[in-house]
């Protein structure tokens, strides 16, 4: 969320800004909306002066034995008139507030041009694709071929765009998600948390998922109580500091979780239907960093790697692009996405975006810290995929397999599996 004020003082510029991905600033409403708000509080602080005067010489009349009718009929209209102040001004303060909520972050100078994936620039390509001497299979062939994916039953149990996972292929997930969990703790120092699946509109309000997505969430609720399923761990992670003033010294923070995500989906309809490429229910290890807004840019590149180290454990070739000013998500200023290397498909495909939202989600969820001169100023939040376990797996299957249909994991999976195989008729083998 933008303060106002600040808008406004860079005028032309946050037009500018916001153009380039493809939002069109009303810089004329959002001055009359800040400037009636703020001539409403001072209105109204001017009456309440004059009301306490009115008051004090409606005491004063009455220890005299003076005549206060007149007094009282005075203080009564600026009592009228304040409350009609004050209902106008709530009026303001929430199409001001509505409209602020409504406009995205400004992207990053640093961000290339353009609106789509096709404007992204390559940073740099790792690891080689696999050359195989035989027609590759995609990973719903593979994973239904050994039996350790079953897409028919899934769709039985809740329709399309879910996926059961069994045997190896359950047991593989599981060495997934342990493997990403103990090298971002282990090794970056980021700390796990375990935390609600559910959390309120407020919650979603501050990373920047509401308003503008509510399409794209799953809801329930029981009674007058609202309640939505998480899209991420970014949610309930970043969430946890709402409304706190963290001290300088405790920063960054660095949070982990593996969580269940619930996307719908909507407008996507037609896209990667088939497989674990977008599903409505995937697992995730989120990593966030909370940071002092000085150090954003330096901890989003130390993120980056953090997201590419689970990638270079698995030996999966990959590459890094930067995203378009257009393509970039509402609530980040600058985003690195990370993409494998999917051999049915002949591309690189995303698995993990690596994010920077300077202030914004700071300002939603009102997360600060102090400055030198100990005043509170917003924090700046980070955040990345660290990996979906969906994703990994799809990637996994297709760039591990072989002729006879096997598939031969990386090594670093085995501690976690106790074995390097899985057979064609799905038998792991060490």
């Amino acid at each position: 969320m933008h303060d106002a004020r600040a808008l406004i003082d860079m005028g032309a510029e946050a037009v500018r800004r916001l153009a380039r991905r493809g939002y069109t600033l009303d810089l004329a409403r959002l001055e009359d909306l800040q400037s009636r708000r703020n001539q409403g509080i001072r209105s109204a602080d001017d009456l309440r002066a004059e009301s306490k005067r009115v008051a004090s010489e409606v005491q004063q009349t009455a220890r005299q034995g003076g005549d206060i009718s007149k007094l009282k009929e005075r203080a009564r209209e600026l009592k009228d008139r304040i409350r009609d102040i004050e209902t106008e001004q709530e009026q303001v303060q929430q199409e001001l507030g509505e409209l602020l909520l409504t406009i995205p972050n400004l992207p990053d100078d640093a961000a290339p041009d353009g609106d789509s994936d096709a404007d992204a620039v390559e940073i740099r390509r790792v690891g080689t694709p696999p050359a195989f001497s035989f027609e590759p299979k995609d990973h719903v062939d593979l994973g239904e071929a050994t039996g350790i994916l079953d897409f028919a039953r899934a769709t039985k149990l809740s329709g399309p765009r879910f996926a059961v996972s069994r045997g190896a292929g359950a047991a593989l997930e599981r060495a997934l998600a342990t493997l990403f969990l103990d090298l971002h703790t282990r090794r970056h120092g980021y700390v796990e948390h375990a935390v609600p699946y559910l959390v309120t509109r407020k919650t979603m309000t501050g990373t920047g998922q509401l308003p503008k997505f509510e399409e794209d969430l799953f809801k329930t609720g029981v009674a007058d109580r609202e309640l939505f399923l998480i899209p991420t761990a970014e949610v309930p992670l970043t969430n946890l500091y709402a409304d706190e003033i963290i001290p300088p010294a405790e920063l960054p923070l660095a949070l982990t979780a593996h969580t269940p995500c619930f996307r719908s989906e909507a407008g996507s309809y037609g896209r990667d239907t088939r497989g674990l490429i977008r599903q409505h229910q995937f697992a995730k290890v989120e990593i966030v960093r909370i940071v002092d807004p000085e150090t954003a840019d330096t901890e989003l590149e130390t993120m980056v790697g953090h997201a590419e180290a689970c990638l270079q454990e698995l030996g999966l070739a990959y590459r890094v692009v930067k995203l378009a000013a257009g393509d970039t998500g509402f609530s980040a200023r600058l985003t690195y996405d990370i993409e494998v290397w999917i051999p049915s498909q002949n591309t690189y495909r995303e698995i993990s975006s690596v994010s920077n939202f300077g202030t914004f989600q700071a300002r939603r969820a009102n997360i600060r810290t102090r400055g030198e001169d100990g005043k509170p100023k917003p924090v700046a939040t980070l955040n990345g995929s660290g990996l979906p376990i969906g994703r990994t797996l799809a990637a996994l299957l297709e760039q591990c397999q072989q002729e006879d249909g096997s598939l031969v994991l990386p090594e670093s999976l085995v501690p976690y599996l106790g074995f390097r195989r899985i057979k064609a008729d799905g038998t792991p083998e060490a």
